[in-house]
């Protein structure tokens, strides 16, 4: 793989990802496992996730961001097996119900407030004690342009993501000064399956577009590598977004992987 010359080295860091099964998730293990770290990967689905970790040499642990009790089994896994986690990347989301807010499935909706927003939390909340007794860690939050923007449709999905971009603020304006970096990554679309699921509903916009204009899912495993370095100090507490064309220059995204 073909990075710019601020990608950190990651060997010996132990890094937990949560959504790991597929997309986003998946592809940041590969990245992230070829940059040398100890992977500890959560998901749902057991056996995708076996599928991922496998080849990758990962730990896994099958669990649910909703429930706080399997987020904190998941940060002790690495904390006992690795001595300590020194990165947690927040990526586990679900776009559904795409449905207008007076049909939405109380229910369903609910539900994505659970994952896209007590998940985020439950990982924070498991991990932050053990960083700030290892004097730093860094954990990142996988974003959405949704949290910055009403669309159609994605009530619940634009209200937890905006709930998790201040969480991200919130836990640097508290922790900073113990060590920990904390910010967000804003990936724009991204060819996964929640751009089919997108497609498919024929809701809003983003269900318009053509699949040639989605990012590939490497472009924010990429940059999720780049933001656990020093090059992306600048940004604590903020939010990166990969629709700038000079975050992508900068972390070389575009060139030959």
């Amino acid at each position: 793989m073909t990075h710019s010359s601020a990608t950190p080295d990651m060997t010996g860091k132990s890094v937990l990802i949560t959504g790991a099964s597929r997309g986003i998730g998946a592809e940041a293990a590969r990245v992230f496992a070829e940059a040398g770290a100890h992977l500890v990967l959560m998901a749902r689905s057991a056996d995708a996730l076996r599928d991922v970790a496998a080849p990758l040499g990962a730990e896994t642990i099958t669990g649910d961001v909703a429930q706080y009790a399997d987020v904190a089994a998941a940060v002790a896994l690495a904390e006992e097996r690795f001595g300590k986690l020194d990165v947690l990347i927040g990526n586990a989301g679900v776009i559904e119900p795409i449905a207008m807010m007076d049909a939405a499935d109380p229910e369903a909706w609910g539900r994505a407030i659970d994952i896209n927003l007590k998940g985020v939390f439950h990982g924070m909340r498991a991990a932050m004690p053990g960083m700030k007794r290892a004097g730093g860690g860094t954990i990142l939050t996988v974003s959405s342009g949704a949290a910055h923007n009403p669309m159609e449709g994605w009530s619940g999905y634009c209200a937890s993501k905006a709930g998790a971009a201040m969480l991200t603020a919130a836990a640097h304006h508290e922790s900073a000064a113990r060590g920990l970096r904390v910010m967000g990554l804003s990936p724009g679309t991204v060819a996964t399956q929640m751009q089919r699921d997108i497609k498919a509903s024929g809701v809003n916009p983003v269900s318009q577009l053509d699949w040639e204009t989605h990012i590939p899912a490497d472009w924010p495993a990429r940059a999720l590598l780049w933001m656990c370095g020093a090059g992306a100090d600048a940004y604590l507490g903020q939010e990166i977004s990969l629709r700038d064309t000079a975050i992508r220059a900068t972390i070389g995204l575009g060139q030959s992987a």
